[in-house]
């Protein structure tokens, strides 16, 4: 029998890779997890609610930010890079860091087909550690399909939804999210 030696990384060995990396990789507690690469959905997707929000959000104290930025979680010792993440006033760096944040209000995923059970599952559960954390969108690259989940006192609320011509009311910022929009210009198969 061969036995195979994971190697583990400190945090600040993975932050010194990750600086000089070409490509983008997740921190896992230890582990260096390459992140996949996107699909032209996935691109349009991403970009369209980030074009949106930006747009509505301008004058307000929201700050939408894309997915070049590190989300850290300090329960789970995880370094992610959510699709698109919305934060109330100023973003909380990690460790005066200025490419890891602590705080974001909504967080939105683009669901690509080899990480939709893990956006549902161990990401999200890993979200909810976010005090600041109070929505969550998963958006569909492959059909016109959104869901969202609500913080409430009591745990969370789960709506769906499946048509171009209504919107999604984001109520952590205040903006209502025209589904046409999300998906303007993306091509299904």
């Amino acid at each position: 029998m061969i036995t195979t030696i994971e190697r583990r990384y400190s945090l600040e060995e993975y932050r010194a890779i990750e600086e000089k990396s070409e490509t983008r990789n997740e921190y896992h507690d230890g582990e260096i997890v390459p992140m996949p690469g996107g699909s032209l959905n996935h691109s349009r997707i991403g970009r369209n609610i980030l074009t949106y929000l930006t747009y509505v959000l301008r004058d307000s104290h929201f700050e939408p930010i894309n997915s070049d930025l590190r989300l850290w979680i300090p329960e789970y010792k995880r370094g992610l890079y959510p699709d698109v993440m919305v934060f109330a006033g100023e973003p909380q760096l990690n460790e005066n860091r200025n490419d890891e944040v602590l705080n974001p209000t909504l967080i939105i995923e683009v669901l690509s087909p080899s990480t939709a059970d893990y956006d549902h599952k161990d990401k999200f559960r890993m979200y909810r550690s976010i005090s600041s954390f109070c929505e969550y969108l998963l958006v569909a690259q492959n059909e016109v399909f959104i869901e969202k989940y609500s913080k409430l006192s009591q745990g969370w609320l789960l709506s769906d939804f499946n048509n171009l011509e209504t919107s999604i009311s984001l109520e952590s910022i205040g903006v209502e999210l025209p589904i046409k929009e999300i998906y303007r210009g993306v091509v299904f198969d």
